[in-house]
């Protein structure tokens, strides 16, 4: 990791803070349960809407169509074109 400090003190670092967002993701085939992470004081749309090609997922659990488990794990990369729809845990209205 790099610190570079300019003339008036304020520093630059090659660390990105980002912070988690349980989410839940549908995609083609799947529903997914687990963590994205954005940028400080950016939306879930802001991640989203960045050119990868794959979203990064945290302690994700994959759900098929009957709501059957069939993955857990701590990361899952998924790829943006499959993804149907996203949003925030929190206003999941099966809680």
């Amino acid at each position: 990791m790099t610190i570079e400090y300019d003339d008036k003190g304020k520093f630059f670092t090659d660390v990105v803070t980002k912070t988690s967002i349980p989410s839940v993701i549908q995609t083609t085939a799947h529903l997914i349960r687990g963590n994205v992470h954005v940028r400080q004081g950016e939306r879930l749309k802001n991640e989203l809407e960045n050119n990868e090609k794959f979203t990064a997922v945290t302690d994700a659990t994959v759900y098929d169509y009957e709501g059957k488990v069939v993955f857990t794990g701590r990361f899952l990369a998924v790829r943006r074109d499959q993804i149907v729809w996203v949003m925030p845990e929190d206003q999941d209205a099966e809680g």
